[in-house]
């Protein structure tokens, strides 16, 4: 079985694949500071839950966006799992189409994947929107290129810089707002978000289509794409494994080469 490691900047994802089927999966938040032995342990635990062990595991692939807990996640993988882990962002790794960008060595790993995963099952140019700690809309091309994107703060992002940056506005969840005007100062910075976000991936989508000018499929995938979807029907679908099926697909591919 894979075991597939996706590090965000807020969280951090273990699947466990049997083939192309996800026998489990579980979500933690982003620390530095966890050792190679602390996440042997948190994992351990986990797959007891699930009837497995670390005996199940003979392969391993990580992508992540913060360079600091490659080593440690690294160092899990080949301690407990005696395998050498595959890394997302390694030049030597085959992931179809190479990028059509200008900086390639720029784009993200879980980037990466999500551009391999939405080619491989939805046909033609896509836009992924991804809402995460960004919010980001990655351009597929209908050669599965990864062929430009937009970025923008993530919603939960730009309500903290509000509560940080003025002192009398409280720290508020996103909700949706029932009214655009609000009668508070709560539901005025909830309004204000949500509604704003919504006029914001809309508005984005709807631009990104007119310069491209071919059909794209819209896909969203990441925490808060079932909270703005009911606003957005510009989203065909929400594929909240994206991520996780592009690294199995990525780990597949190269397994292949081996």
């Amino acid at each position: 079985m894979l075991l597939a490691i996706d590090v965000g900047n807020t969280n951090l994802v273990f699947a466990v694949y049997e083939g192309e089927t996800i026998r489990a999966q579980w979500r933690a938040v982003t620390k530095v500071s966890r050792t190679a032995d602390e996440y042997a342990v948190w994992l351990s635990q986990l797959l007891t839950l699930e009837g497995l062990s670390f005996k199940d595991l003979d392969a391993a692939i990580i992508a992540t966006v913060v360079p600091a807990l490659l080593f440690d996640l690294r160092d899990m993988c080949r301690k407990y799992l005696k395998v050498e882990p595959m890394r997302v962002g390694d030049p030597a790794l085959d992931l179809g189409t190479k990028p059509d960008i200008d900086r390639p060595e720029t784009i993200g790993a879980d980037r990466l994947c999500n551009t391999v995963a939405a080619h491989a099952k939805y046909p033609g140019a896509v836009i992924v929107v991804d809402f995460g700690t960004a919010t980001n809309f990655d351009i597929v091309a209908d050669n599965g290129a990864f062929s430009g994107s937009v970025i923008a703060p993530g919603a939960n992002l730009s309500i903290e810089a509000l509560h940080q940056a003025a002192a009398l506005l409280p720290r508020v969840a996103i909700n949706r707002a029932q009214k655009v005007i609000g009668r508070d100062t709560v539901s005025s910075m909830q309004s204000g978000v949500y509604w704003g976000y919504v006029c914001l991936i809309g508005g984005l989508i709807e631009r990104i289509k007119t310069e491209y000018d071919k059909p794209m499929t819209v896909v969203a995938t990441g925490g808060m794409a079932h909270l703005f979807r009911p606003d957005l029907p510009l989203i065909d679908h929400i594929d909240p494994d994206l991520t996780m099926r592009g690294l199995m697909l990525i780990h597949a591919r190269n397994a292949k080469r081996s």
